[in-house]
């Protein structure tokens, strides 16, 4: 943890720097804020540090209305729509979107699936379905490379709902059936 002074002198010259390390907690109004807060700062004697927005809230203190310190940097609100698609790949590489619909997901993750993949058009490129169909390629790809399992075993865990499926998957990506790209045994 940083000491006073340091953090005292960074809140002083607004750093940038410091924005998500340390919160000001003053003592006078109950509020707290960011290092890089625009308003007048308050008197030195009035402050305090605390390492996290939560640590402030847990401390009594609500967040400043002008810097919103509950979106810091390293924050997921911080990182907006970002962090929605991050946890949706997530559950996407969990198996979310294996046997069941983009709805589902949405619905997991608090949001319509047009919005879902609006966002992921935005941010990755590519809709859900896609992007799920990549990860079960490439699950299926590392189970070929490292398993002695038969090709239809190796779909089914790699999520695949049939093996034509998995086949075509292959087709299109590799340009070759997934056989085909089994290591002979040593």
């Amino acid at each position: 943890m940083l000491d006073f002074d340091t953090c005292n002198a960074a809140r002083l010259r607004r750093d940038p720097a410091f924005d998500g390390v340390f919160f000001i907690a003053v003592k006078t109004t109950g509020i707290y804020c960011r290092p890089v807060c625009p308003v007048k700062p308050p008197l030195t004697r009035n402050v305090g540090f605390l390492p996290s927005a939560a640590a402030c809230e847990a401390a009594g203190y609500r967040p400043c209305l002008r810097c919103r310190p509950e979106t810091a940097p390293f924050c997921p609100a911080w990182k907006g729509t970002l962090s929605t698609v991050e946890r949706a790949l997530k559950l996407i590489e969990d198996g979310a979107l294996d046997h069941a619909p983009v709805a589902a997901l949405a619905d997991r993750l608090g949001i319509g699936s047009r919005h879902l993949s609006r966002l992921f058009a935005t941010h990755l490129g590519a809709s859900p379905r896609q992007v799920a169909r990549t990860c079960r390629t490439h699950r299926a790809k590392r189970l070929i490379d490292n398993t002695a399992l038969p090709m239809a075993d190796i779909s089914i865990r790699a999520g695949f709902r049939s093996l034509r499926r998995f086949n075509a998957s292959f087709l299109d990506l590799y340009g070759r059936p997934p056989s085909s790209l089994r290591r002979p045994a040593r």
